[in-house]
């Protein structure tokens, strides 16, 4: 009898260990994932606090993690003496005609490169990535001289065209990649079925390539928002300055208008986020959930 009972009696002294184990773990990995998180979003909630504080609160010691007096003075200096308004206009006209542009062509080069084979493909790809990989500062001194005599400078139709021919390679690549997962068979359908290429491509392929093609859209627009070296190069005119070149001026020899700054880093934000809530689903949705959909 004792012999018999020493078995279950063991075995679910190890059941409950192990359970015990797999709770600490989970606990232990809740613990370092909220530590993370707030490490991660401290930046963030520091620079809003910032934008809130008068500024005889921003430099006080000890440090205030919460403004004693709440002002939204830096956001009305913001839109009232620096004109930010026009600049955020600008930013989201340059940001979205460009990541559209870049999108639009990356669909398309993404496709070609996907499904036609061609002599030079493989060379065509190389030099693709050797573009990524080459500082832009070395061509810096040509293309200042080609926007010169294409007179460019100062327009937001040359800063356009620059940020597409510089995202156009990374996005085709990523364009091929995503491709190459949808199964040749959707479009074998549905030419099978009586629609041509272009047809099965727009209405097969293209659905369930959404989320490429919106991760692909908010690579290009959060580079072009985020954009200074190129902006900061080819644009001076105030009516055409975007938002990091107008916080750039935030920074002067001797001094840093630190309220102003967080305040315009906030309200930039804003964009991205709103952008991101819109098209989140097709980022997180899978493309194999997709082609089963389809």
């Amino acid at each position: 009898m004792k012999g018999t009972m020493k078995g279950p009696t063991n075995g679910s002294m190890n059941s409950t260990a192990d359970g015990s184990l797999r709770r600490l773990a989970t606990a232990a990995k809740v613990v370092v994932l909220a530590v993370w998180l707030l490490i991660t979003l401290f930046p963030l909630y520091w620079i809003v606090v910032t934008s809130l504080k008068p500024k005889a609160e921003i430099f006080s010691m000890p440090l205030r993690y919460w403004p004693g007096q709440v002002t939204f003075e830096h956001y009305a200096e913001l839109f009232s003496f620096a004109d930010f308004g026009t600049y955020l206009l600008n930013s989201l006209f340059v940001s979205l005609v460009a990541a559209g542009s870049v999108t639009v062509i990356g669909v398309l080069g993404g496709y070609t490169l996907a499904r036609f084979a061609f002599p030079g493909r493989g060379a065509l790809m190389l030099a693709f990535l050797v573009t990524q990989m080459i500082p832009l500062f070395i061509a810096l001194g040509p293309l200042y001289l080609l926007m010169s005599d294409l007179d460019l400078l100062n327009r937001l139709a040359g800063l356009m065209l620059v940020y597409v021919a510089m995202l156009v390679p990374f996005a085709t690549i990523i364009m091929r990649g995503f491709y190459e997962r949808v199964p040749v068979a959707l479009e074998e359908a549905a030419q099978v079925d009586g629609a041509s290429r272009i047809v099965a491509m727009v209405r097969v392929v293209l659905p369930v390539m959404l989320p490429g093609i919106a991760a692909t859209f908010i690579f290009a627009f959060v580079q072009c928002w985020n954009e200074l070296f190129l902006a900061i190069t080819f644009i001076d005119s105030e009516d055409a300055k975007t938002i990091p070149v107008a916080m750039n001026s935030f920074i002067t020899q001797y001094d840093i208008d630190w309220g102003s700054m967080a305040a315009a880093t906030v309200v930039s934000v804003l964009p991205t986020l709103v952008l991101f809530a819109a098209i989140r689903r097709y980022i997180v949705e899978g493309l194999t959930a997709g082609a089963v959909k389809g």
